[in-house]
């Protein structure tokens, strides 16, 4: 290995992939991470920081080529900090996850599943229908900016164009920076929240810190009405939101055909980025369930309904709980505009208390879909004694891990399955499903 100067080398060799998709090399016994390298890789690299226990750093050649290495589909990777893996090939970034969440399990949690499952896939180009873009004034950069921040940077990312996003907005982002640029408060306004639902109805939210002149507002009602996008804004906090132009936006909905079930959100809810990619998950966590017609379902951290409903299709009674009073409120229309009855929907904080409801009932099958903090209080005190199935459904498999200890080693389950699904391509984040069940000769825990 040659240096050519103390913030260069070359000919290192990279020999494993972090959690965070960076290169992993030893040089002079040191950890070194750099980004933008794959294992097996011979690449020239450059220093961007010494610390005392590894070094951090980034590919500036790459001389000897990895199999999986593929040529990046937007112009702006390696600037912008949306994606991170761009330059590895689908199928690996897959197995990659795959082993994250193992790796986690098994280092965090103490836990191995008795099977992987098959990953869940969908499109990688175009799949992102919920983002929140950035937005700067800099008339240094050409006027307005908007996109995500850049790597390792507060910058906003001076888009062209976005090939994650759905089409309908990540076309147009040039002309979203034109319209901003026009606006008289278009130093005012920092964010644009994206949703887009089925039949490319389009959504955005802007978030502005100063009221709108009249003109503004004209100026966006003739953007949307020529590009087909609803604006809404936002004056304060989330529930300022309002529509630009009442009563004239299109409904934000998505249908789960395998269940006979459609879900209408509004511009802010939360959903999953990949509609596709839900469907999957969907069918998955209903066939790993499997409820019974004379089976009772609880689905904790229940949102709009996008298990709830489908799981209510099968099962006996479906007990679900969100912490959320606006989503709970729509799960509750939603059960309604798709003629679902046999659902029972509250709103609880799950971090804090049980409802009682839970503790009282006893419950076959159990849902859990946790934010990224994971359910540990829940799952220490979740009454298990009728339990035959509990699906995890996680956002992070760190908490998914700490949370797969505890339900194996204190409450006497077995971790039956878990594998991971491709909800976020060209990123490193990771998306997985555990399955747990009763372990024979389980101890008083259960």
């Amino acid at each position: 290995m040659k240096h050519r100067a103390a913030m260069t080398a070359d000919g290192v060799r990279i020999e494993s992939l972090a959690h965070e998709g960076r290169g992993v090399a030893h040089i002079g016994g040191k950890t070194t991470f750099v980004d933008g390298a794959l294992p097996g890789e011979l690449a020239s690299i450059r220093y961007l920081r010494r610390r005392g226990r590894f070094d951090e750093a980034t590919a500036v050649a790459i001389t000897e080529a990895a199999v999986d290495r593929v040529a990046p589909g937007c112009p702006h990777y390696g600037v912008c900090g949306g994606c991170s893996l761009q330059h590895l090939a689908p199928a690996a970034q897959i197995a990659h996850k795959q082993r994250v969440l193992l790796e986690q399990l098994g280092h965090i949690g103490g836990v191995a599943p008795g099977r992987v499952l098959e990953p869940l896939l969908a499109p990688v180009w175009g799949y992102r229908r919920k983002a929140r873009l950035g937005v700067k004034w800099v008339p240094g950069k050409g006027g307005a900016l908007v996109g995500f921040r850049e790597r390792g940077s507060a910058f906003i990312t001076a888009l062209t164009g976005c090939e994650v996003l759905h089409p309908a907005v990540g076309r147009r982002i040039l002309a979203l920076r034109e319209l901003i640029g026009a606006l008289s408060i278009r130093d005012r306004i920092p964010q644009l929240e994206v949703a887009v639902g089925e039949d490319d109805v389009a959504a955005i939210i802007v978030r502005h810190l100063a009221p709108l002149a009249t003109a503004d507002r004209e100026r966006l009602a003739a953007f949307g009405a020529a590009h087909g996008i609803d604006f809404y804004l936002q004056p304060d906090g989330p529930g300022s939101v309002h529509a630009l132009v009442p009563g004239a936006q299109r409904a934000l909905r998505y249908r789960l055909p395998a269940h006979d079930v459609e879900i209408h959100f509004e511009p802010a809810d939360f959903t999953q980025v990949s509609f596709d990619l839900n469907r999957r998950l969907v069918d998955r966590v209903v066939d790993l369930l499997a409820p019974a017609a004379d089976q009772d379902v609880l689905d904790l951290y229940c949102g709009l309904g996008n298990f709830t409903l489908p799981l209510a299709r099968r099962a006996r009674r479906v007990c679900a709980f969100e912490g959320d009073a606006a989503l709970v409120a729509r799960a509750q229309a939603n059960a309604a505009r798709n003629g679902i009855a046999n659902v029972e929907l509250g709103e609880a904080d799950l971090a804090a208390d049980l409802p009682a409801a839970v503790r009282r009932g006893t419950f076959a099958k159990v849902l859990l879909d946790p934010p990224r903090s994971g359910a540990e209080a829940l799952v220490r005190e979740l009454p298990l004694a009728a339990l035959r199935c509990l699906v995890y459904v996680s956002c992070n498999p760190a908490t998914l891990a700490r949370d797969a200890g505890i339900l194996v080693g204190t409450r006497g389950l077995e971790l039956v399955a878990a594998g991971v699904m491709d909800m976020f391509p060209h990123t490193t984040h990771v998306e997985s499903i555990a399955v747990f069940a009763p372990r024979r000769n389980a101890g008083p825990g259960v």
